[in-house]
Order: structure tokens, then sequence, then C-alpha cells
């Protein structure tokens, strides 16, 4: 996707995206540069603390290929009910309405066919984001917010890294570069790093963002000095004729458009219901807690693979984040996930944070994330004129820019062939 100046054929045409996270904002970038007018609905401010967007471990991983539904999955999951502080929580008030989601999911990964399948599925969305996101960057005057200096897996021994010889299987049959390396070499990247880790692998084309909340915040405002008009206001469903799109309706009344792009985040559930289709999006809820940084603080973004979680050396400090919790919708957060974390963290690298307890900040949100491990792309199957660009799960910052060149080329009338696998239509007969 490139920043050059916006075309005038469709600047007839109104496009209104809904949601100001990382994807809407990425969607409108983009379908400005192709000349549609375009507005952008949010009820939360564009990089604000509410969103998701703001939150998360700011990864941009060629790696992330490997899907989190793995064979073997099944084995795991009565532990996962009932170790509260393990790296997946399943609080068993949620298994009401997450046991069909949670079969499906463990099923996608059952195989080892399946698993290679979502693998190619999501490499076009990562193998350049880190480019992709340095061209957004320094087109929207922040490019020190994108740093692409690699990534660090960590692994107690070498004999663990082998153990997990499926992941890495599928990072190579998929482009993914890196360099193993030993404790020393590990020490060079990461001087405070625990010795319970000797051996781990640098991906290699890997980078990070330093500050997802104020990148979010920048691009909107691109956005608008290129025009995108943004109303905070809560939207509330659509106005259709005849399964034709006719405007979107919010609390103060009804924006006529010719297209919509739901990028709503976990609210893309509801709102794909008022339109008659099943989105299976359920929340994957993330914490993160972050502490100011110190002497011996990892030069890149560090991946504990016994702990599932990462940390990552933000422009404020070091960032803990990842893992997972299942919740009924609308419960209160479990602080204790954060804690969880921390503790992680302190295990991770034991001289950084032991004096800075008292100076965390913590936070929580919900990712949108479907049973296949595969974003939802693509028109509605019910109204004309709505596409979807939800549904990322863990890889919305990663997944962004492909993500808004796919719905720009879709929202031009071209058949995206490549974009099958996102269909929101294989979820039609989906039950939750």
């Amino acid at each position: 996707m490139m920043m050059g100046e916006a075309k005038t054929g469709r600047s007839g045409s109104h496009v209104v995206v809904v949601g100001a996270g990382i994807v809407g904002v990425t969607v409108a970038l983009e379908l400005r540069r192709r000349g549609y007018e375009v507005s952008v609905l949010t009820s939360a401010e564009a990089g604000s603390v509410d969103a998701a967007s703001y939150g998360n471990a700011g990864w941009l991983n060629p790696g992330s290929v490997v899907p989190h539904s793995m064979p073997g999955m099944w084995k795991k999951l009565p532990g996962y009910l009932l170790d509260t502080s393990g790296p997946l929580r399943i609080r068993i008030a949620a298994l009401p309405g997450a046991w069909s989601w949670l079969l499906k999911f463990v099923a996608c990964g059952a195989t080892k066919a399946r698993v290679q399948r979502i693998a190619a599925a999501l490499r076009p969305f990562l193998n350049d984001s880190v480019a992709r996101h340095i061209a957004l960057a320094t087109a929207a005057g922040v490019a020190e917010l994108i740093e692409g200096k690699g990534l660090l897996v960590v692994y107690p021994d070498e004999q663990a890294f082998a153990a997990d010889a499926l992941g890495w299987q599928l990072r190579r049959a998929n482009g993914v570069c890196w360099t193993t390396l030993d404790r020393a070499g590990l020490l060079a990247l990461c001087p405070g790093l625990s010795e319970d880790y000797r051996y781990g692998a640098l991906i290699e084309g890997g980078g990070h963002c330093t500050d997802p909340g104020a990148y979010v915040t920048a691009l909107a405002q691109y956005a608008q000095r290129r025009g995108v008009r943004f109303l905070t206001t809560r939207v509330d469903g659509f106005a259709a004729a005849s399964g034709v799109l006719r405007g979107v309706s919010h609390a103060g009344g009804v924006i006529p458009c010719e297209k919509a792009v739901v990028a709503a985040g976990i609210a893309t559930r509801e709102l794909a219901l008022a339109l008659g289709d099943r989105i299976p999006l359920f929340s994957e809820r993330g914490y993160h807690v972050q502490v100011p940084a110190m002497a011996g603080a990892p030069s890149v973004p560090v991946m504990m693979s016994d702990r599932k979680f990462g940390i990552t050396p933000m422009r404020a400090g070091l960032r803990a984040a990842g893992q997972v919790e299942f919740a009924p919708r609308g419960a209160s957060p479990d602080w204790r996930r954060a804690r969880v974390l921390l503790d992680c963290l302190a295990k991770g690298l034991p001289n950084m944070t032991a004096r800075n307890r008292n100076a965390v900040q913590r936070w929580w949100g919900n990712r949108p994330s479907t049973p296949d491990c595969l974003p939802v792309i693509g028109f509605s199957p019910s109204v004309s004129g709505v596409l979807y660009a939800s549904g990322h799960g863990h890889l919305g910052l990663a997944s962004a820019p492909w993500t808004a060149e796919l719905v720009g080329r879709m929202a031009d009338g071209e058949h995206v062939a490549e974009a099958a696998p996102y269909d929101p239509a294989r979820f039609r007969h989906f039950r939750i």
C-alpha cells in the first residue's frame, strides 16, 4: 500500500468505516487513497486506552503464521479450566457461551494438514508487515514508532526448542528466516535474561511498534489531514432496502453511504447479527502490564516460549503482554491475570522488575477471534454493500495493512481470489 495523493475518480462514492482501531484507521486511509469519500464512526477515540489496539504487544511477527490451535490442544483444555495462573485461562462461567466456539477452535488445529492451511492463509498478512508499517508510519510523520530489529523467542534449552518442531516447520514453509542462539547470543540481545533460558531463535524480518496507542492516533490524524472524517458515536445498525445498503445508523441518525466497512473489533458480532450474518467472534481477553525500563532491558521484543507471553521495549517502558482469558461477556476483568504477567516478567528478567512494582501500569481488552484462527474479510452474505474487516485475534496490528489493501480492492469491484479463506460466508451455518 503506497501513500500517494488521493485519487478523485470515486470522490462521489461515500464509504463509512465502523471502528477506529488499527484495522479501521488503516482501511480508511487506503479507501481515501483510492478516491472515496470516507467517514469513520467510532465509540472510542482512535488510539485511546479503551481500544484494543492501544494495549497490544506491538509485535510485527512474520513467525505468527503458527496458529494458536495446534494438534493435541484438546488434551490441554481440562488443565486450563483448573489452572488459574496458566497461559490460557477459561472461566467456568464462560463455558455455556463458548463451548461450541472452543470445540471448533480445537478442531481447526487438530491435524498437521489443517494448521498448514491456516499458516499459508496467514502468511500474506505477516510476511512484509514491517515494511508496510514503516511506509505508513513515515507517511504519517512517526517513523520512529516502528522498529525492525527482529524478534527473539527463548527456550529453556535446545531440547525444548526441538520439541516445538512443528511450529518452526510451519514458519520455514512460509518463508520465515531465523538464527538460533546459544546463551551468549541471547545475553547480547537481552542482558538481563534469566538463567532459565539458554537457547533461542532470532526471527529476522520481524519488528515492533514502540507505542501502539500513539501510532493509531497518529494514523488517524494523518487520515484527517487527507480528508477522512471522524465521528465519535455508537453505531446501532444499518439502513437497507431490498438487501442493499443505504446508510449506517447511529445515535445521531443515519449517515447515507454506498458502502460500509465493519472493522469494529468484538462489536462486529452484534453488528453482523443486525445484518442477518453470523460472525462467530469470541473475545480472547488480553492483559498487559508495563514497567519503567532499567539497565539490562532487551533491545528487541522477547517471547518466553514456556509462559506464552512477550516482553516488548516500548517508549514508556517494558510491556509484558500475551496469554488468553475466556470470560463471560460483560464480566469484570480479573486483575490476577495482570499479576500473573508481572510474575512472569519477574521470572524472565529477574533483575529488572523487583524495584518497579509500585510503578506498574495495567490494562485489559478484547481480542476479536474466530474459531478457525483466520480473520473475516469480505462482503456480507446478506446485505450488498457491507464489507467486514475484523476477527484478527492477536494479529490485528501486523495484519492491518494487507487487510486494508484487500478491502480497497474489493470496494473497487475487483474479484480478489486470494481472499477466499477469509470470506464471511464460511460461517453461514455456524452456531454459537
